[in-house]
């Protein structure tokens, strides 16, 4: 597996921690490990996505910062980079 592909797999792994996190705490909001899981996963996630987007480009239109030109949209789509 190469870096991209790396990386990417560690965003989908946060991505999937935080939600079941999110549903666990919609029934259990005083839990302070959740929370603090919740939390943690949403810090380590950004870190992924941060360096994701300075290496390989966006991950979702989100991650596009450029105020001239609408650069989601670019070739090669966000899927298809190496």
């Amino acid at each position: 597996m190469n870096e991209r592909a790396m990386l990417m797999n560690k965003i989908q792994k946060y991505d999937f921690a935080i939600k079941e996190l999110n549903l666990y705490l919609d029934t259990h909001p005083n839990c302070r490990r959740a929370l603090a899981l919740f939390n943690r996963y949403r810090t380590l996630r950004k870190s992924a996505v941060d360096e994701f987007v300075r290496r390989f480009g966006p991950v979702t239109p989100d991650d596009t910062d450029d105020q001239q030109h609408w650069t989601w949209i670019d070739d090669p789509w966000p899927w298809e980079r190496s």
